[in-house]
């Protein structure tokens, strides 16, 4: 494929605004329409980002449009209805975490992607972010020898739109909307081949009762076949900021990633310094800027990725299998934490 890769954005909030932020360093493609349920908000997307159309149909998007790739940047509960339309279609598609609501969600999802024939990607940032990336790198040189323990902690003060706090739409709280980074990092880490056998999770609601049902902290565990464990700590409750850090321990040393307490500026301001970084609660006193944020949460290299792979006709290293492997375990988290057990990761 010689030409631009055109892509059909599927959203026009949050995640899609990292989305395009991403590929404005990418080559070889061109975004030709974005969707929104609302004219306003499709319409402002469009002219932000110099998108030639936009549209309120999602149908005669997904039918009609001319486009080789299309991006589910949407809230959860219209994951599974847009992935559907699109295999039907035989539509190449990328959908942003959590694939599904729960893993009955997913596996239609995997399994109309699989019958259309057409591609189908996992947007997990978090096995994109460079510093991840490097991580890995690392481990298969054999640096750290034998992976043992990995932690790895999502936390911020809550999520930034209304509807990620309605456990029916999302499918979940803190767990569901964040663990679902540090299970992938988890299984990036400790490689695919070793799979998570066993979940053990804890969860409460400690601060939003009046915003959620859902929990707004929670902590799981996860034990590998190899019988080494991962655990993620989640919060919906930490101030100052995203706060995304990895540790990888081995037989021969340990790795840290840290990509947003460690940035590269400080400063101290008595006025506003304007935007900081993701989930920032104040703008003012001493800050930790984050320059490139799209690229280095990943955002950038995945969209790179997947473009490479439609210009290629090639598998993506993240699949609808891998969003479907992760609400898997998301699902045994959430048993567990009903039941104060380990519960087998049932796949």
């Amino acid at each position: 494929m010689s030409d631009p890769v055109r892509i059909a954005m599927l959203g026009s909030g949050f995640v899609a605004e990292f989305y395009m932020q991403g590929l404005a360093n990418v080559n070889g493609q061109r975004v030709v329409v974005n969707y929104s349920r609302t004219a306003d908000r499709a319409a402002a997307f469009a002219s932000r980002w110099g998108i030639p159309e936009h549209s309120t149909d999602l149908d005669a998007v997904i039918g009609e449009w001319d486009a080789d790739l299309f991006v589910i940047a949407m809230p959860n509960e219209a994951h599974l209805p847009a992935a559907l339309a699109l295999a039907k279609a035989g539509r190449n598609q990328v959908c942003t975490k959590p694939l599904g609501r729960t893993r009955q969600e997913a596996r239609q999802m995997l399994d109309a992607a699989r019958e259309s024939g057409a591609m189908h990607g996992y947007a997990e940032t978090e096995v994109f972010a460079p510093a991840v990336v490097k991580a890995r790198q690392s481990i298969e040189c054999g640096a750290i020898g034998r992976v043992l323990w990995v932690r790895s902690r999502e936390s911020h003060s809550g999520p930034h739109s209304p509807h990620f706090w309605d456990v029916e739409k999302t499918g979940g709280g803190a767990l569901n909307d964040l663990g679902c980074h540090c299970i992938e990092a988890a299984r990036y880490f400790f490689g695919k081949q070793d799979r998570i056998v066993e979940a053990m999770a804890w969860g409460a609601n400690l601060v939003h009762r009046e915003k959620t049902s859902g929990e707004d902290n929670a902590l799981l565990i996860l034990r590998m076949e190899s019988g080494g464990i991962a655990h993620c700590e989640l919060s919906w409750t930490t101030l100052g900021g995203l706060d995304l850090r990895n540790e990888i321990h081995g037989s021969e040393g340990s790795i840290f990633t840290d990509v947003t307490r460690q940035t590269p500026i400080a400063s101290f301001t008595t006025r506003s310094a304007g935007y900081v970084v993701e989930k920032a609660d104040i703008d003012f006193g001493w800050t930790r800027p984050l320059p490139e944020e799209a690229f280095a949460y990943g955002y950038q290299a995945e969209m790179r990725h997947f473009v490479d792979c439609v210009r290629e006709r090639r598998t993506p290293r993240e699949t609808y299998e891998d969003g479907y492997l992760v609400n898997c375990i998301l699902d045994a988290g959430y048993e567990s934490m009903r039941t104060r057990q380990w519960v087998a990761v049932d796949s």
